[in-house]
Parts: C-alpha cells; sequence; structure tokens
C-alpha cells in the first residue's frame, strides 16, 4: 500500500534536489535482541546508499518512535520521507497503526510529504534468505542430509487468511529446495512440536525449524523451548535480500504516480 499525495515523482536523482529519506519501520519488542537486530538490518540498508538520510523507527514497545523519528526528518529540513514498513505481511500493523500514525504526523508537520511504501512480504528474495538460515543451521551440524524436513514458524493469527500467507511461504521453500515442509506458530496451532513429529513420520533424515522471523525474541524463544531438540535456524536478520527489498519498495513509493490520499 503506497499512500501518496498529489504529484509526480521519479525514482532517478535529480541534481541538486535532496532525496527522500527512508524511514524504515520495525514492529518493536521488549526484548532488546530485537531491537538489535533491526539496527543492524537499517545500517545495512544505509550503507548501500549513503547519500540517502535513512533512519530507523519502531511501532511499538521500543524507541524511538514512529513520531519521533519523523518529527526529526521534518526538523532536519527534509520535504520527502518515504516510510518502508519492515514487516513480512500486510496487516493490522501495515493496513491500520502505521497509516493512522503518519496522518497524525502529517497534520504536525504539514511541509513534510510522506509516503508509505509496501511491506516486505513473501518476496522470491526473502523465501532464499529463509533457505539460506536453513543451510547454515545444516551446516554448523555438519550434516547434508538427503532428505530435509523444515517446520515453518510464524507468529501465528486468528485469522485464517494470515495463517494461509505462512502455508504460502512454505510451499515456495519447498519449490526451491525440494524439502518436506509444514507450517507451525508460536501463538495458535499447529504448534512447533506438531509440525516436527509430521516431518519426522513422512520419513525425514533431519528435521529443522527455520523461524518465519525478522529478528529475536519472546516468541522465537517460545518456538526453541517447545522444540529444544530440534535444530533451529537463525532468523532472517540482517541479510543482502533485506537491504535489496527495501530499497526496491523505496523506488517504487517514489516512482509511483500519485493521488491524494483518502
Amino acid at each position: 500500500m503506497i499512500r501518496p499525495v498529489l504529484g509526480v515523482a521519479s525514482a532517478a536523482p535529480v541534481e541538486g534536489v535532496r532525496a527522500p529519506a527512508l524511514i524504515a519501520v520495525a514492529h518493536g519488542s521488549r526484548d532488546p535482541r530485537s531491537a538489535a537486530t533491526m539496527h543492524a538490518v537499517v545500517e545495512g540498508i544505509a550503507a548501500r546508499r549513503p547519500g540517502v538520510d535513512v533512519r530507523l523507527a519502531f511501532l511499538d514497545l521500543s524507541t524511538p518512535s514512529v513520531e519521533q523519528v519523523v518529527d526529526a526528518v521534518a526538523a532536519d529540513g527534509h520535504t520527502h520521507a518515504v516510510v518502508v514498513p519492515l514487516l513480512l505481511g500486510s496487516a493490522f500493523h501495515a493496513r491500520v497503526d502505521l497509516p493512522g500514525l503518519l496522518d497524525s504526523a502529517r497534520a504536525r508537520n504539514p511541509r513534510l510529504r510522506l509516503t508509505q511504501a509496501d511491506v516486505l512480504g513473501p518476496d522470491a528474495r526473502l523465501i532464499a534468505a529463509l533457505r539460506d538460515r536453513a543451510l547454515e543451521a545444516l551446516a554448523a551440524q555438519g550434516r547434508s542430509p538427503e532428505r530435509v524436513g523444515v517446520a515453518v514458524a510464524a507468529v501465528g493469527s486468528s485469522s485464517a487468511a494470515a495463517n494461509a500467507r505462512t502455508a504460502w511461504v512454505a510451499r515456495l521453500l519447498t519449490g526451491i529446495t525440494g524439502w518436506d515442509t509444514e507450517i507451525c506458530f508460536a501463538t495458535t496451532e499447529p504448534t512447533v512440536g506438531e509440525a516436527v513429529a509430521r516431518l519426522r513420520a513422512r520419513g525425514a533424515d533431519e528435521v529443522l525449524v527455520a523461524p518465519w522471523f525478522l529478528a529475536p525474541g519472546l516468541l522465537t524463544d517460545r518456538l526453541w523451548n517447545a522444540a529444544s531438540d530440534t535444530v533451529h535456524a537463525e532468523v532472517i536478520g540482517p541479510h543482502r535480500a533485506l537491504t535489496e527489498i527495501g530499497w526496491d519498495r523505496y523506488e517504487a513509493a517514489v516512482a509511483a504516480p500519485l493521488t491524494l490520499s483518502a
């Protein structure tokens, strides 16, 4: 979802014109590992284009907040900022929370144009990143089994559609690896234990849990504790895929035809 204002923008830099700032928005967590990981992700994004002002903000539980960062960008003289949600799905945070925060920010900073870019989504490069983390976990165990079973673990939702998106991620992972996959959730069923048992019952030589999470936290700990005898891959974290997709979302938002936001 792109929430623009009237006009047409070009993604190509114009000499003498300041590039729009990039505000990367992460979920936030009480767990300090989460914020540290997202700082590393955004450092990677910023390093790709030193000429663009790149900043990290959090929706909740961590600082700085979206409000603080938007106000700081406006105070630094920017006239346009692209807000890139570092979120895996287009759920409530992306569709309701963030747009509401940006509407309030526009009212406080009428000279700053704010454009909300699309979420990361199940981009093929993120599926490849999930594969990379699984391969790293297997390598760390010194294993190269013929039949790998992967429990793709996500947060879980009361929305069947949201959980179906995790199933789609698992199918995409199977498509690029040939691995047998199951889905499981940290907050609902099927549980990680159930997924691991199904994979073992189907004859997997090695079963591992691949967290569909950008950063570690209480929920990834819950998954580990529920299946501590199973290999767990690392979260996606500061992977080159996040850098590439972040800039792609930024460019698409800058280049999109602009209309009045509702």
